[in-house]
């Protein structure tokens, strides 16, 4: 268990290039970026592997400036208290603009004709004549009436889905786990897909949008392929994973999926017919390194100043309205009577309780209590160590 008060200058190491839009949130006064520091209080990381790295007990939090937290040891994070954050939707319309990108030039064999045309470099004044004669058998279809099925409508399928129906397509979208928050930004006319299988069934274009899980592992396989039409066009800028690879070889060579665009290439990916291979260039654009940097940053910022979590994978997200008054942070284990023990040894020192919240996520809860007297310093002495020997809790804060 770790035990520990804000200090007034916060340290912040980095693990990648980070954007200085997103640096910049750290104010000089109350934060120092230092690369090299061996005990920071928070780390920002892009796609820096973190699975070696001995965290030290000073870490309060790590902020990965992007989705994904593959990179990030994140069960031994919620073990030793520290809270890891992702910046969802803060790329979304970086990938949203390949996606459609792809979608199109895909469909017109773009990719094939630029291929080819390049092997024409050499012929001089031949070429005019050699590009007519060749351009037929780069002949596409229109994407236009054609129809499109958006697997996972979250930040960046909603966008796909609805930027889709402009471009005058039919599109058919499924998520069983879709918020609240997204369905208020989805286009009504989006058909909803009762089920994936539906969805295989009807659409011509398969853009997939959901995370890895032991669920989504292999969805692109062998029996599914058997529910598409046949050369449908399957875009997978999400997970390399999620598609059984060499399911996926058999069905490009035999015309069940015509093409596959896929942002994850690797050796298997390069040999297959009909595939098309991005080098991972799905959120690569200036703006969005720099929207996941300052939304990383004002998380971290946020967490580190107030206690509050927003878009944490580990730790519940809670947000109690600071006011200034001290502050008692604490994640524990979500067992009964935690938060009765931990309200009965602030009442020992006399201390009122102005407000709180408390929220759980699976095995682990995290609970913020304000407190109403004047306290002098930044820790209500001997509280810290009090709260720290009830049997349950992981880390201790007083903001």
């Amino acid at each position: 268990m770790s035990v520990n008060a804000v200090e007034k200058v916060s340290t912040i190491k980095t693990l990648n290039n980070i954007a200085e839009r997103g640096l910049d949130v750290f104010s000089k006064d109350k934060y120092k970026i230092d690369d090299t520091s061996d005990s920071p209080d928070a780390i920002v990381v892009r796609s820096y592997n973190m699975h070696s790295i001995d965290f030290d007990s000073n870490l309060k939090a790590i902020a990965r400036a992007g989705a994904g937290v593959n990179n990030i040891p994140v069960d031994n994070c919620t073990e030793k208290g520290i809270v890891v954050f992702n910046t969802p939707g803060a790329n979304a319309n970086a990938v949203k603009e390949i996606v459609l990108t792809s979608l199109i030039a895909s469909s017109r064999n773009l990719f094939d004709g630029i291929s080819w045309i390049n092997t024409i470099a050499d012929k001089g004044e031949e070429i005019p004549k050699l590009v007519e004669a060749g351009k037929k058998q780069f002949v596409g279809k229109e994407i236009k009436g054609k129809t499109l099925g958006v697997i996972g409508l979250g930040a960046i399928g909603a966008l796909v889905a609805n930027d889709a129906l402009d471009l005058d397509m039919e599109v058919i979208g499924f998520d069983p786990f879709i918020s609240v928050d997204t369905a208020w930004n989805l286009s009504r006319n989006v058909h909803r897909a009762m089920s994936i299988e539906q969805l295989f069934a009807y659409a011509d274009y398969i853009s997939v949008h959901v995370p890895l899980t032991n669920d989504t592992k292999g969805m692109f396989n062998e029996e599914t392929f058997k529910l598409m039409k046949p050369d449908v066009h399957i875009l997978n800028f999400s997970r390399g994973e999620l598609v059984n690879e060499a399911d996926m070889a058999v069905a490009l060579e035999n015309g069940k999926v015509g093409k596959y665009i896929t942002d994850f290439p690797n050796e298997r990916v390069l040999k297959m017919k009909n595939a098309i291979p991005i080098p991972h260039l799905g959120a690569s654009t200036q703006e969005s390194e720099e929207n996941c940097a300052v939304m990383a940053a004002k998380q971290l910022k946020e967490f580190l100043e107030t206690g509050n979590i927003k878009n944490s994978v580990n730790f519940p997200n809670a947000s109690l309205p600071y006011t200034g008054k001290r502050r008692v942070a604490a994640f524990h284990q979500n067992v009964p009577n935690m938060v009765g023990q931990i309200t009965s040894a602030i009442s020992d020192y006399s201390l009122n309780i102005a407000d709180m919240v408390n929220r759980s996520r699976g095995e682990y809860a995290y609970t913020m209590i304000d407190i109403d007297n004047k306290v002098n310093g930044e820790t209500i002495p001997g509280l810290i160590d009090k709260l720290s020997e009830i049997e349950g809790i992981v880390t201790v804060r007083v903001i």
